[in-house]
């Protein structure tokens, strides 16, 4: 399926646009018919119709639209997807014997073959495409780039979640092309130095702090890794003040667990392991803000990806605070979708008194990031904000994909924080 995005080297944005819709409709209403269920999956028998092939011309779709002016990624991320996660699959299927740690049901042969295909796949279709760009994009991009993405979206495949892979891996496909398509060699040039003059901090700091943090139990091995690799990373990219943050973010969100800690334990709604943060929760909430401290210098939009730092630091620190206060203390939950009464610790619940800890924690640390020199304080009403839409949109979504598996809690906390930087650089870009 994948040999038609060759196709879009000679179509405009809207003619590839039509043809998807146009293969929209006919994987909704025709195949179907034509096929007789011959194409249905188990799970597509189970609820009574094919969702898979309707989500892939959506996906192409979605993928032209959000690039119209760079097919290319449309291209690459289309690519990823058909070839990476059908090779996944049928390497999975036929040679898959090791299992992944995190999702017993995927193969370590699987995630290969969706990187190596994907990769294969992305690098192609990314050259194919090159002259439509202008300018055309250095080699670096066409080869690094696709490779980056498939990785990232082999990871996002690989969760145990039960969210359609045909959203999923063009998605992160699709963002990964993008960042790094922002990616310039003259801001990589002028911030070489400032990076390497903080890398040895930022090595001795993290890795002293990552140690404490395992002996005194607050975090798993895996969340030690993954956040000395962040810390690392922040610390390099936007120095002292930038790490401050992150770790006050970090030291709210692990104090905030550990209130209330014997009410949460009765009533089955205490963080797993006593409160200690694993990897995946570690980059769900801190990873896009490790992102956005990466772009910051090796992007021309060095303001804009500060922003985006300090919003999804806000974002995910208050939405932690709002969460664990919530449980601990909250009188009343409130579902916020239909605002009914609910059990503390129900997926998508709200309390009065968590909400206002939550709003009262990111004035704090949106505060904090102005003191330290990362943020203007005419902007700080845009990072509470954007953590308050986060908020609401990650319960939101918690109240009606969670429970079925669709999404986990670390998606949903990547969601947040993603969604709290989004609507602080909209709002930052509107005043």
């Amino acid at each position: 399926m994948s040999g038609f995005a060759l196709c879009l080297r000679a179509l405009t944005w809207w003619q590839a646009a039509l043809c998807a819709i146009a293969a929209l409709i006919v994987n909704a209403f025709v195949l179907p018919r034509l096929a007789g269920g011959s194409l249905d999956r188990p799970v597509d028998r189970a609820r009574g119709y094919p969702l898979g092939i309707v989500l892939y011309p959506l996906s192409v779709l979605l993928l032209i639209l959000a690039f119209p002016a760079r097919l290319d990624i449309a291209a690459s991320a289309w690519g990823i997807l058909a070839c990476g996660d059908g090779c996944a699959t049928l390497a999975g299927r036929a040679y898959g014997h090791h299992r992944l740690s995190w999702n017993p049901a995927k193969t370590w042969e699987g995630l290969i073959a969706f990187v190596v295909a994907g990769s294969a796949a992305g690098i192609l279709l990314a050259w194919w495409m090159s002259p439509t760009v202008v300018p055309v994009p250095p080699v670096a991009f066409i080869v690094m780039a696709p490779i980056a993405a498939a990785v990232l979206a082999g990871l996002a495949e690989s969760l145990p979640v039960q969210l359609d892979d045909n959203l999923s891996v063009p998605a992160v496909a699709g963002a990964s092309l993008w960042l790094a398509s922002l990616v310039t060699m003259d801001a990589a040039r002028a911030s070489l130095l400032a990076v390497a003059a903080s890398a040895p901090a930022a090595l001795a700091v993290n890795t002293v702090v990552a140690i404490g943090g395992w002996r005194v139990g607050t975090v798993r091995a895996s969340g030690t890794i993954t956040g000395w690799a962040i810390g690392v990373a922040v610390y390099a990219c936007t120095g002292w003040p930038g790490w401050v943050l992150l770790f006050t973010t970090f030291l709210a969100a692990a104090m905030s667990s550990r209130l209330g800690f014997r009410r949460k334990a009765l009533l089955g709604i205490a963080e797993e392991r006593g409160g200690r943060r694993g990897g995946g929760n570690a980059f769900a909430n801190t990873g896009l803000a490790a992102i956005a401290a990466l772009a910051a210098v090796f992007t021309p939009y060095h303001d804009a990806a500060l922003v985006a730092f300090v919003a999804a630091l806000v974002t995910g620190g208050s939405d932690t605070i709002a969460s664990e206060i919530g449980k601990a203390w909250g009188r009343r939950t409130y579902l916020v979708t239909t605002m009914a009464e609910v059990k503390p610790g129900t997926p998508g619940a709200m309390s009065l008194e968590g909400t206002a800890a939550g709003v009262l924690g990111a004035l704090v640390l949106a505060s904090l990031a102005t003191w330290l020199g990362l943020l203007p304080a005419s902007l700080v009403w845009c990072a509470v904000t954007g953590a308050v839409v986060g908020s609401l949109v990650e319960s939101a979504l918690a109240a009606t994909l969670e429970a079925p598996g669709i999404v986990n809690n670390d998606m949903l906390n990547f969601i947040n924080t993603a969604t709290g930087a989004i609507v602080a650089l909209g709002l930052t870009r509107w005043v």
